[in-house]
């Protein structure tokens, strides 16, 4: 009896050691988040040709401006599985020609700036509950809006509150932050997706998503802006919304990549462009509740751990005026992101890629009417394609500050190849914590 006990005493001490081990493996779950980041962007050309200019054109002028932006990331975690988050932030500065005159938008983040003085706003505020599912766990690096701790790889999530929704949809490791990676709006996201947004890409909305080791799903709702690219969101979430839904596939050939896979569905009081364009470029007298369809195909490889390529491809139906997010109803894009550890600086980053855009037939009757769009609108139209192209070489000063410099070439500005082409240069400081 009394060797059975010391035997069963051995295995039960033997058991706390091992789960003791396991529990320091990784670092106990955060309860409170609280990063940071400031990004400044100083960027122009030095004039190109242009025989006339309308309401939305890009200036021929010479003409440089700058735009800066700072965000609190915060985060709370209120019981097991539940966190809340808020983001308070301001925005000061123009992007040039005030933001308009190219689709492809050649700084994706002075678009949610325009104010002479800083602006300040609550960017984000929404809760986030996780549901285990059970099994293997993962460890979640303590990040912006993400508490560090471990969870189960098989979880559901849901996310409701005010968020952007290309934070759960459209994602690339590569190409989808333009405080960090490319500058360039058909870059750092699928231009033909009119993603449900405010004037400062924000909104109310609800996201569910389904994790598994090799694929994910994402499912979400949110409010439409009441008049096109405005701040005031419609609340009427029964009569006009913006849905979408993804698939997420990750596979391991080369250094491992991801292919996403999106559909969207928008309802909104949008104008038809066909009617606008036979009344003059009117589109404000054709606004009725109308749908809007589209897809997205985005891929991420990893070739090497220093060298990733990805690819963009979208589609809209080009039937109703852009409302929430760009004047595309077409667009492609891709290029590379190389590390510098081949000449000594692993923390530096070149970037090269380049994308095209292009618009539906009655979206280019309604621009050569007169009509103008969120970003493009010219008074007149020869059409063409548009094309970009952009190179990055992001530098890494310090550990919290990196500085980039930045060239593109937009070809067709807003469509238009009557005018341009036109080469722009951008300096970026960017700090976060």
């Amino acid at each position: 009896m009394r060797r059975t006990l010391v035997l069963v005493s051995a295995i039960a001490a033997s058991l706390a050691l091992s789960a003791a081990a396991r529990a320091d493996d990784a670092p106990p779950p955060e309860n409170w988040s609280l990063h940071g980041q400031y990004t400044l962007i100083y960027q122009g050309d030095f004039g190109f040709p242009s025989p006339y200019q309308g309401p939305n054109s890009l200036s021929g002028n010479q003409q440089w401006r700058e735009m800066m932006d700072a965000t609190v990331f915060a985060g709370r975690r209120l019981w097991p599985g539940g966190e809340f988050y808020i983001d308070p932030e301001f925005n000061q500065g123009f992007g040039v020609s005030r933001s308009l005159g190219v689709a492809s938008f050649v700084n994706g983040e002075a678009v949610k700036a325009g104010f002479d003085t800083p602006k300040p706003n609550v960017a984000r505020l929404f809760v986030r509950q996780v549901f285990g599912l059970g099994g293997e766990q993962e460890y979640l690096a303590p990040d912006q809006n993400q508490l560090g701790g471990s969870v189960d790889v098989a979880r559901v999530t849901l996310t409701g509150g005010k968020v952007s929704a290309n934070d759960f949809f459209d994602d690339n490791a590569y190409a989808h932050d333009p405080r960090t990676q490319f500058l360039n709006l058909g870059l750092v996201d699928a231009l033909a997706w009119d993603y449900p947004a405010d004037s400062k890409g924000y909104t109310d909305g609800l996201v569910a998503e389904l994790n598994q080791k090799d694929w994910a799903f994402h499912w979400g709702a949110f409010l439409e802006p009441k008049i096109a690219n405005q701040r005031n969101l419609d609340p009427q979430f029964w009569k006009h919304a913006g849905t979408a839904a993804q698939l997420d596939e990750r596979h391991d050939w080369l250094a491992g990549g991801t292919v996403r896979e999106l559909i969207f569905l928008n309802r909104a009081n949008m104008g038809n462009l066909a009617q606008a364009a036979a009344n003059g470029g009117n589109i404000m007298a054709t606004r009725r509740s109308r749908w809007k369809v589209g897809f997205v195909l985005n891929a991420e490889q990893a070739v090497t751990d220093t060298l990733g390529l990805f690819a963009r491809l979208s589609w809209n139906d080009g039937r109703s005026e852009p409302w929430a997010f760009d004047d595309a109803d077409r667009a492609v894009s891709g290029g590379m992101s190389l590390k510098g550890e081949a000449w000594g600086r692993g923390d530096d980053t070149v970037g090269l890629a380049a994308g095209g855009s292009a618009i539906s037939k009655s979206h280019r009757n309604f621009l050569a009417a007169g009509g103008t769009g969120i970003f493009v609108g010219d008074g007149r139209l020869t059409y063409a394609a548009e094309y970009i192209g952009e190179a990055y070489y992001a530098w890494q000063v310090a550990a919290p500050m990196s500085l980039t410099f930045d060239y593109q070439l937009a070809v067709n500005p807003a469509y238009n190849q009557d005018r341009g082409p036109v080469s722009l240069f951008a300096a970026r400081l960017h700090v976060e914590y």
